[in-house]
């Protein structure tokens, strides 16, 4: 792969990650669609994105997956959604990206991977940019959203673990989709009662899955072989700045010293972490 396509393709991945976020966002904010019923059709309209790349794949891919990386999946889309009721787009895309980075080189730390000294103050300085988005105050995201969020990335985190050295990453993401999308129609059935739809919020829901998540997903993966490891990580810190910028433009969220102060702790902290490895 040519570097020029790896930037492309990389760079199409970026917007996709975070146009999730924006949707999400847009859909729960400015529509009638309740939480339950998003999560539902983003997870079944990414299963339907998914199973048709797989179908018209010229290589040989087929459906896998397995039901705890499922139930992972689900996890972080149901509380991503709910999240976002509550959360400005950019405050929410730093959030799950943070619970994600953070589970993923604790479980490094867990298996042996050891700090440097230079790391040490990286992850010093993320979870003080952590802190600083959370104390008191005006601009403080609201609890409840905060720690759905970080549930989210903790659940997100988990699959991308489960998921890590997949041999065939579009077939599995393709299986895992599909049994999402069961988890989350059985959890819109036992929230019946508050369930709220519109033509808006299907619209956001249904381009939440199939196009920054089915094909967003087919997107990275094409991109990866092209990049190296520590690239791929350092590269999605583009993600929280890129939904801040689309929450500030699309909904008049404010850019607020607070944000700017914790984005350049936690983003900056995780390139120190994430560089040496």
């Amino acid at each position: 792969m040519t570097r020029m396509r790896a930037f492309s393709l990389t760079t199409l991945a970026m917007l996709a990650f975070a146009g999730n976020s924006i949707l999400g966002r847009l859909a729960l904010k400015t529509t009638q669609i309740d939480a339950a019923s998003f999560t539902s059709i983003r997870l079944a309209s990414g299963a339907i994105m998914l199973w048709l790349i797989v179908l018209s794949s010229r290589k040989k891919v087929t459906i896998r997956g397995n039901w705890f990386s499922a139930l992972a999946l689900f996890a972080y889309a149901g509380m991503f959604s709910f999240a976002y009721i509550s959360l400005p787009t950019g405050i929410g895309a730093l959030l799950l990206f943070g619970a994600v980075q953070a589970t993923m080189i604790s479980f490094g730390l867990w298996q042996g991977e050891r700090f440097t000294t230079l790391q040490l103050f990286g992850f010093a300085c993320a979870i003080a940019g952590l802190m600083v988005l959370m104390m008191p105050g005006i601009s403080t995201p609201p609890l409840q959203g905060a720690l759905l969020m970080l549930g989210a990335g903790v659940a997100w985190g988990v699959y991308s673990l489960r998921g890590k050295g997949a041999v065939d990453p579009i077939g599995v993401t393709a299986g895992n989709f599909i049994r999402g999308a069961v988890f989350a129609l059985c959890l819109s059935l036992l929230m019946l009662n508050p369930v709220s739809l519109d033509r808006p919020g299907i619209m956001y829901a249904v381009l939440s899955g199939a196009l920054t998540s089915g094909i967003g997903y087919t997107i990275w993966y094409t991109a990866l072989p092209g990049l190296k490891a520590t690239q791929a990580a350092t590269v999605q810190l583009s993600v929280p700045v890129i939904a801040a910028l689309g929450g500030v433009l699309l909904l008049n969220e404010a850019l607020t010293l607070r944000l700017v102060l914790g984005s350049i702790a936690i983003l900056g902290g995780i390139v120190l972490v994430i560089r040496k490895h």
